[in-house]
């Protein structure tokens, strides 16, 4: 038994002031939180106070019940303004996804949900892990079982694991963490689940400096963690249906979100420098003009490559065909998303580089594009698309007829 993520009626939580402010805050923010390399807090406070943190959690728990279409979109505009801060949305996002899909049936994380909706708490995830090759679907750390007494009291199972994990997003500023690791000792690499824990209540180790070209602001260096748990705080669905079903699509489709964001800003800077070209030039187009042409071809297709993602898995969804997601055609048309979009993203400040010339070359300026396409080379990395196109040429080795 799983729960769907649908849409409701209500008023849109994306026009609320307070959404509005936390774009605002982005934008007058972006610029220092990238030079300084530091976790955007006030725009993060302000997405708590509008809600977003439990946008997608269903309306019996007190939550938004979002559509993916409508976070999607807040991860858009939020990432217009700053990336490092829409890469933070999107990788909460894609955790209470994981949650709200595989996990309301179970009392442990009902009542987490009703908790998430109160405190507005925010979920990073450690998927990566050292010696696994930054595959995501092996893991070394396994959870053990152990049995506690205490005084006066009869026993109690505790589990309880430790990872070390090569990058955890925002890691040192979540609240909670949701973390894969194996079944048991004896477990093999893939056999896989999700344990969420509470940050407070563990032990961790930053292990590395995060000083990176691109998503400063992302704060995502590596952690040695160590935690103790009950059994409840395991997700009840094995972490491969959580994957395919949910984790998988969900960032690919709110990460491109990401990057097309970052790249429409990128666009547009480099729009406003043709317009105050042709300003200064009347009755002139100025040559500049033809190369944002072909850059605004190039983002209609960029917007329908992600779009076209988004509404195949929504449609997918809504007709509850969880079946499809775990095919072999699907894996390959999700991966192919990622790596195009991904591609894409960079292709498009670099164009919007070559509209602006040096005046985009510098930075800080309005029509500077550093930032944007330091961010953008993120992409390619954030599962590598070299491991994404290695798995789907095995893929297309097994994968007969249309995707």
């Amino acid at each position: 038994m799983t729960a769907e993520l649908t849409a409701v009626a209500s008023t849109d939580p994306l026009a609320h002031p307070a959404f509005l402010e936390a774009l605002a805050l982005a934008a007058k923010h972006a610029d220092e939180v990238d030079q300084s390399a530091r976790f955007p807090s006030e725009t993060i406070e302000a997405l708590r106070g509008a809600g977003a943190m439990s946008w997608l959690a269903p309306r019996e728990y007190g939550g938004a019940g979002l559509s993916i279409e409508e976070v999607a979109e807040g991860i858009f505009e939020l990432s217009r303004r700053c990336s490092a801060s829409g890469m933070i949305l999107a990788m909460h996002q894609i955790q209470v996804a994981c949650i709200v899909r595989h996990g309301t049936h179970a009392l442990w994380f009902s009542n987490y949900l009703k908790r998430l909706v109160r405190e507005q708490r925010l979920i990073a995830s450690a998927t990566s892990e050292a010696g696994t090759g930054g595959d995501i679907r092996r893991s070394i750390a396994a959870i053990q079982a152990e049995t506690i007494q205490a005084e006066n009291e009869t026993p109690a199972s505790r589990m309880h694991f430790e990872k070390k994990a090569t990058t955890i997003s925002y890691g040192a500023h979540a609240d909670d963490l949701l973390t894969t690791m194996r079944r048991g000792p004896n477990a093999e690499a893939g056999d896989q689940i999700l344990v969420l824990t509470h940050i407070a209540d563990m032990t961790m180790k930053q292990t590395d400096k995060w000083d990176t070209l691109g998503m400063r602001g992302t704060c995502s260096p590596g952690f040695e963690i160590r935690a103790a748990c009950q059994p409840d705080q395991i997700l009840p669905a094995a972490f491969a249906q959580v994957a395919a079903e949910t984790m998988v699509p969900f960032s690919h489709v709110l990460w491109s979100h990401v990057w097309l964001g970052l790249s429409t800003d990128a666009f547009d800077r480099a729009h406003s420098f043709v317009r105050g070209q042709a300003r200064n030039t009347p009755g002139i187009t100025p040559p500049s003009a033809t190369r944002l042409a072909e850059l605004s071809a190039h983002m209609a297709k960029f917007r329908a490559t992600v779009q076209s993602a988004l509404e195949d898995y929504s449609d997918l969804v809504r007709r509850s065909e969880r079946a499809v997601l775990s095919t072999v055609g699907y894996a390959l048309r999700i991966n192919e998303l990622k790596i195009a979009a991904s591609e894409a993203a960079v292709e498009a400040c670099q164009m919007a580089l070559r509209v602006c010339g040096v005046p985009g070359y510098k930075n800080g300026g309005p029509f500077s594009i550093g930032r944007a396409l330091r961010d953008a080379h993120s992409a390619a990395l954030m599962i590598a698309n070299d491991r994404l196109y290695a798995t789907n040429a095995s893929l297309l080795l097994v994968h007969r007829g249309v995707k």
